[in-house]
């Protein structure tokens, strides 16, 4: 009896342990028994057990653990057509979780990870080809609200360097108005994946455009233009700057020139004035003694001639500038 007990006994156990698993944190369990998916009573929803210790039937049940918490999906780069036919590179990531189980064990080839990636990419790849296919370069490397003046990749650096500029001419040159798509593009990507995506029971969290690149065969030529078109606009900002250069000289010549005038003009009358003035003085000074007067400037006449030892003056001695010098009467009176 103690013989036959001993098998039995293991055999016990080893059922047992058969019977329990373990669903770790993080993941979600589905069993399948006969190859069909365990489902709710009554329901067609897949049964999903959560993490902890649960029970199945030996043997016939198999468990499949799938991970519950949300995927990075970022994959190699891509290149599209602009509605200007002209090639980009996009490089893109996508943020998805499981969200029907069930749904995601059966279009998955069961729950294979990779195969759910490689469908999904599917999806977010040619909705983000419709979108790019609709866009022109300028409105998919912009976001919204932006600014630029042409029409190259290189707007999004130099927006800055163009307002910066405007700012100095003061408005003289319009900034043309870009309409940036980048934002919606990912939106509706986003809207339409998620909504694609139900089909495999996975719900898409996120999804981002990470970087956008320009194939190397054509950059160089892009840049080439995007050179020209750059002189281009620094040649209209100088003639704009030399333009306002001219009217802002001519506006202070003119000032300058209406200051002077205007200062000879106040000091001539202010001369005339002084003129006047003395030469009333003058009048009147002469109209009381003209005999005094006459002197007083004879003397005025001798102090200024022979100031200077080294002057020379030849002058008829009998001349009139010598009256009071040669008439000493004159001099007493």
């Amino acid at each position: 009896m103690r013989k036959l007990m001993i098998p039995v006994v293991v055999i016990f156990i080893a059922l047992l342990l058969m019977s329990v698993f373990v669903v770790k944190e993080g993941e979600r369990g589905i069993v399948v028994r006969f190859g069909r998916i365990l489902k709710d009573n009554n329901t067609e929803i897949a049964r999903i057990y959560e993490p902890g210790l649960h029970f199945k039937v030996p043997v016939f049940d198999r468990v499949h653990d799938l991970d519950a918490r949300i995927q990075t999906m970022d994959d190699q780069a891509d290149r599209f057509l602009t509605a200007e036919k002209k090639d980009v590179i996009i490089d893109t990531y996508v943020k998805w979780r499981i969200k029907d189980f069930g749904k995601y064990y059966l279009a998955t080839g069961g729950g294979n990870t990779s195969t759910a990636e490689a469908l999904l990419k599917r999806k977010v790849v040619d909705s983000l080809r419709a979108e790019i296919g609709s866009k022109e370069i300028k409105q998919i490397v912009s976001g919204e609200d932006s600014t630029s003046t042409p029409t190259t990749a290189s707007d999004i650096a130099e927006t800055k360097a163009a307002k910066a500029a405007q700012a100095v001419i003061e408005g003289v040159v319009p900034v043309k108005k870009v309409e940036g798509q980048r934002d919606k593009i990912m939106a509706d990507v986003l809207e339409e994946t998620r909504e694609s995506a139900k089909d495999l029971g996975i719900e898409v969290v996120d999804f981002r455009i990470k970087k956008i690149n320009l194939p190397d065969e054509i950059s160089e030529s892009i840049y080439r233009r995007m050179r020209a078109e750059r002189e281009s606009v620094a040649r209209s900002y100088r003639s704009q700057g030399r333009q306002r250069a001219e009217e802002l000289r001519a506006r202070s010549e003119l000032e300058v020139a209406t200051v002077l005038s205007e200062a000879t003009r106040k000091a001539q009358v202010i001369r005339g004035d002084a003129d006047a003035k003395a030469a009333e003085i003058y009048s009147k000074a002469y109209s009381q003694n003209p005999e005094f007067y006459s002197f007083w400037r004879s003397l005025k006449a001798y102090e200024k001639s022979f100031n200077s030892k080294n002057d020379i003056l030849v002058v008829d001695p009998n001349n009139e500038f010598f009256k009071y010098m040669n008439h000493s009467e004159l001099k007493a009176n």
